[in-house]
């Protein structure tokens, strides 16, 4: 193998790799507009009608999801228009982020 076919396939994984962790760890700090349509702190619960969800390969819809922190759903009341991060936590779809959009 010749040292510029070398570098150019070392250049390649590399970019590969790059895209790829990018795509993964997008969840954590992908946000997505919604609004609130329930907010169940007993149950530790938030129901969001959502845009799509890139990270998980979400469509727009209305869920409900589990929070990170019940000191998230603190920060909200139904009505609200949010942009939130959500991830699957131990199987479940949960809200890790919420910001209030003005």
């Amino acid at each position: 193998m010749t040292r510029l076919m070398a570098v150019t396939l070392a250049l390649l994984f590399a970019v590969s790799a790059a895209f790829a962790d990018d795509k993964h760890h997008a969840g954590a700090n992908a946000f997505t507009t919604g609004e609130v349509r329930k907010v169940d702190k007993e149950a530790k619960k938030i129901t969001i009608k959502h845009g799509e969800i890139r990270n998980l390969d979400m469509p727009a819809m209305t869920m409900v999801f589990q929070v990170k922190d019940t000191a998230l759903l603190e920060q909200v009341k139904v009505g609200d228009k949010i942009r939130f991060a959500a991830d699957k936590v131990g199987g479940a779809y949960t809200v890790t982020k919420i910001e209030p959009v003005k």
